[in-house]
């Protein structure tokens, strides 16, 4: 079974410096139904003005993962770290017991686009925590490639929760198959550009919640870039 969640069916926050389409409910955003997808709680498709951000600001329980589009994003946190993510970068912060933290456009001219997602951990109370890597283009061009999972297997940043993060990037009529493990949901995000899953067209900012499908065919009509989350 494949639920398609349209982008036009976003959540939208729009506060001058800041434009956010939420997947599922975020902030003064809630409905009943759209908690989230399994342990996957936000996907918030941002857009930040050049020179602002988001202020110094606490988060628990929740791991916390940042992948750039477009432009750079400036992270400063309680643990003391500090440093830009551009795109290709994953960042992964386990908020864990409490941690502060800020991330601002460094750019004074250049906009960023972001995806910013929170996963349920396995538990409350971790230890925070936080990782970066880079994955090259040439890593995620035409091939389904391992961004985040449970062991950080294959160079993967590691998540307190069992759920595996991949990403793909496709030209015009590239395809990749994903088979997901017996018993196990996925969510398709579509970043950029546009494909067929299954036969189905998703468009930028469209979502794809997907349960009980042994095989899963994704064939891009356009450049495109899509996030497979592994749900448990």
């Amino acid at each position: 079974m494949i639920a398609v969640l349209p982008s036009s069916e976003r959540f939208h926050t729009q506060i001058g410096w800041l434009d956010s389409w939420h997947t599922f409910s975020f902030a003064d955003h809630y409905h009943p139904e759209r908690l989230g997808f399994r342990a996957l709680r936000v996907i918030n498709d941002d857009r930040v003005a050049p020179a602002r951000g988001f202020g110094s600001h606490p988060h628990r329980d929740m791991e916390i993962v940042t992948y750039v589009l477009s432009g750079e994003l400036a992270h400063r946190d309680s643990m003391g770290n500090g440093s830009t993510i551009r795109p290709g970068d994953v960042q992964r912060m386990s908020a864990g017991t409490g941690v502060v933290h800020s991330e601002a456009n460094p750019s004074p001219t250049e906009p960023v686009h972001l995806l910013q997602i929170w996963i349920l951990p396995d538990r409350e109370g971790h230890k925070p925590g936080y990782e970066q890597k880079a994955f090259s283009v040439d890593e995620r061009r035409g091939k389904l490639r391992l961004l985040a999972s449970p062991d950080g297997r294959n160079g993967s940043v590691t998540l307190h929760q069992d759920a595996s993060l991949y990403a793909t990037l496709l030209e015009p009529g590239e395809r990749v198959s994903y088979e997901p493990p017996q018993g196990r949901h996925a969510w398709i995000q579509v970043a950029r550009g546009s494909i067929e899953l299954n036969g189905q067209k998703l468009s930028a900012g469209d979502g794809a919640a997907v349960s009980d499908e042994k095989r899963l065919e994704i064939a891009a009509r356009d450049s495109s870039e899509v996030l497979l989350f592994d749900l448990a």
